[in-house]
């Protein structure tokens, strides 16, 4: 079958390919020789999908349904499998191979969990205390001689691009996100390996569990900063709501004390995390999701 990437995940690798990146263009390619390889059934791709990678829902050669994901390069995907092989299954998707295939292009071959159920499907207070408890599954000590990158370096990096980017209108939140950053920074508590995007859309309905996280960008630091991106779940509704700013403040509370999270530190990862996906939304031209964002991180 002919693997078109969804509409979706073009968008999204038009907004941040580097010059000279041609793995989009290698993927149909790419796809076909990891099908061919593992001797896979296709069904269909995924859409409208991810936005950066391409998820085809396939079955082994024995029946068993599974997922292939190909992922470029800059989505880190070896940093992914790696994370997965760690938690073999608890709290995450399962990973069906660790090494042996060819793995060009980022290939991933993962259990099936149903694509289309995650737990923003809930109602707000069952979906934020499922997603919780996902995520408290996955912070366990790093492997022993880990290599994943660590919340300093990510958002040192992060920190580096919104200093270069921010308007004036935002520069005033930037400062405010940046001395949190170095304040949360000056005295990290203990560090676990963390999801590193966790949000409710990243939670799917699963067989042997009820609820497992897929897609980490795994990262090794404190939890606080992982619990941060749940904070502005649903941030659209946050906003059109009278009552979004003392509802945001209630949410750092409620999910700070249900993890054993410090509230402060959570608040003050939330903002950085926050002001960080604004600047970078309107650095690409999504300026109604920099809005949203901004106004939100104001919040806090």
């Amino acid at each position: 079958m002919a693997f078109e990437p969804p509409q979706r995940l073009v968008r999204a690798l038009g907004e941040s390919s580097p010059a000279g990146d041609d793995w989009l263009e290698k993927l149909p390619e790419t796809a076909q020789q990891a099908v061919a390889v593992r001797e896979l059934t296709v069904e269909r791709v995924q859409v409208p999908g991810g936005r950066s990678s391409l998820v085809v829902l396939v079955r082994l050669p024995d029946g068993t349904p599974a997922v292939l994901k190909l992922a470029p390069p800059r989505a880190r995907p070896e940093s992914e499998r790696a994370a997965l092989a760690h938690w073999d299954g608890r709290g995450a998707v399962r990973l069906l191979e660790s090494s042996g295939l060819p793995s060009t292009g980022g290939v991933l071959l993962l259990e099936r969990l149903h694509p289309d159920l995650s737990v923003r499907s809930l109602p707000e207070a069952k979906s934020m205390l499922e997603a919780a408890g996902t995520l408290r599954r996955l912070w366990v000590e790093p492997p022993a001689g880990d290599t994943f990158e660590t919340v300093a370096e990510r958002t040192g990096r992060q920190a580096e691009a919104m200093r270069a980017s921010a308007d004036a209108e935002a520069l005033p939140l930037v400062d405010a996100a940046l001395a949190a950053r170095e304040q949360l920074l000056a005295a990290p508590p203990e560090e676990r390996l963390l999801h590193g995007t966790f949000r409710q859309s990243k939670v799917l309905a699963g067989e042997r569990s009820p609820w497992l996280a897929v897609g980490p960008d795994p990262v090794v630091g404190e939890c606080a900063f992982d619990l941060a991106r749940l904070v502005r779940d649903r941030v659209e509704d946050l906003i059109a709501s009278p009552a979004g700013a003392s509802t945001t403040r209630r949410r750092v509370k409620r999910l700070a004390e249900s993890l054993d999270v410090d509230q402060e530190r959570l608040r003050g990862w939330t903002l950085f995390r926050a002001v960080e996906s604004g600047v970078r939304a309107r650095r690409v031209g999504r300026v109604q999701d920099a809005e949203l964002l901004l106004e939100f991180a104001g919040w806090l």
